[in-house]
């Protein structure tokens, strides 16, 4: 018995070491759309858990292999979807094809089903509120053809295996799930209580100077359009639109302020995205032609999601216009929209061919003060963000220098059935 217990105890470590460690580095984010290359690396990650487990099996039972490998498929492909999922079942059948035995065919056999049935079943899992009790029931399924698998071909193993493999099977499994379900709920809690401090830091500067400073900058606007006027001074005259320029442009600055410290409430309600976006692409194609930019846009289906119009739309134009701006001579800005059924959302992208960022411009994008801009101050883009936010939808950057950037937005699908759940959001 503690020879089986001990092996079991080590991949028990492993498989939680790792789903801490990967969250360390790649963060559970229950919100955002994954990238394939998000994809590829919790893959990886699925695979050298499963890896380092077989290099610890049950070694008392003849020339068989038994580890915890299944879970990390479980796992990773209810969680990832079937692309992880596929790269770790990939490398752990050729590892443990490679590591061989009398019954290694019997192992990948399993190691397949695992797979199979995390995918079969992963639609309904993300979308159940009890996610423990449907685990369960679909790990039960799986432990069904596992047992008659083994009791076919491996008549020799003792009950008190079936009890001790299966349960720490089962224990390691249901803790994982509940450690990616809090782990989740953590990075939430983190990536509002950021956002929240943020926006407070701006309220609370917006609150203290926006007064002050708007009433003088109006008189000395007044008096520079009157003074512009009458004055004699050709130098002044030649002057005076970019003094006032400025000026206008400061009043924007403060307005901006403004919009974020107010606690906006939004009313969420079925818009429809396509009139949306045609809506927005047709105000942005005058400053696309005055900056020798052509906006495309690629979209298949109609559809409606949650959101308001109004702020979609400003979001959206924000993008664009941030696109267009991006690309010093010539270029293209495509706008895509294409609806992912199975997650419930429409995902938008705003790519455009401009200069792009660096990673350490691309980490700093939304925060108040940075901008890439010379005339910037970084506020659009934390509006936007405040925007998408307020919807119940995600803003994703992407961007390579000298290569352009890619903007991902994701919305909810409208689903009339849920409409009661979608009425406010405040």
């Amino acid at each position: 018995m503690i020879a089986f217990i001990k092996p079991l105890i080590v991949n028990i470590t492993i498989l939680f070491s790792l789903t801490f460690n990967a969250n360390l580095f790649f963060p559970f984010n229950p919100n955002f759309h994954m990238r394939i290359k998000q994809k590829f690396i919790y893959g990886v990650i699925g695979a050298l858990a499963g890896i380092l487990c077989m290099f610890y099996p049950i070694e008392t039972l003849k020339d068989t292999n038994f580890d915890l490998r299944m879970v990390a498929v479980f796992v990773v492909t209810l969680y990832a979807g079937w692309l992880p999922g596929a790269v770790s079942l990939l490398i752990i059948s050729a590892v443990r094809f490679a590591i061989g035995g009398e019954f290694y065919t019997i192992g990948i056999i399993v190691t397949c089903i695992s797979f199979l049935i995390a995918l079969l079943f992963r639609r309904f899992f993300l979308k159940s509120k009890m996610k423990l009790m449907f685990g369960t029931s679909i790990i039960a399924i799986y432990f069904i053809i596992y047992i008659v698998i083994l009791y076919t071909n491996l008549d020799f193993l003792a009950l008190d295996f079936y009890i001790v493999y299966f349960l720490a099977f089962y224990i390691t499994y249901l803790s994982s799930i509940l450690i990616i379900e809090n782990l989740k709920k953590n990075n939430q809690q983190f990536a509002e209580m950021v956002y929240v401090d943020k926006l407070s830091t701006i309220g609370q500067m917006a609150a203290s100077f926006a007064h002050e400073i708007r009433n003088p900058i109006t008189t000395v606007r007044g008096f520079i359009q009157f003074l512009g006027k009458d004055t004699k001074d050709e130098k002044f005259k030649e002057f005076t639109p970019l003094i006032l320029e400025e000026l206008d442009r400061t009043n924007k600055i403060i307005t901006s302020y403004l919009t974020l410290s107010k606690p906006n409430e939004q009313q969420l309600s079925k818009i429809s995205i396509d009139k949306t976006l045609m809506d927005s692409i047709e105000l942005m194609k005058p400053l696309g032609l005055y900056s020798r930019v052509e906006l495309q846009y690629e979209g298949i289906d109609k559809n409606d999601v949650y959101g308001d119009e109004q702020h979609l739309k400003q979001a959206l134009m924000n993008v664009i216009k941030n696109a267009i701006e991006s690309i010093e001579y010539e270029g293209n800005v495509v706008i895509t929209k294409k609806p992912d059924y199975f997650n419930e959302v429409v995902v938008l992208t705003i790519e455009d061919n401009g200069k792009g960022m660096t990673n350490e411009q691309l980490k700093n994008v939304g925060l108040p003060f940075y901008t890439t801009k010379t005339k910037g101050t970084g506020l659009g883009s934390m509006i936007t963000n405040r925007l998408i936010r307020e919807m119940q939808g995600t803003i994703q950057y992407d961007s390579k220098e000298n290569r352009g950037t890619v903007v991902t937005i994701t919305l909810k699908l409208y689903d009339k059935n849920e409409k009661k759940n979608h009425l406010k959001k405040g």
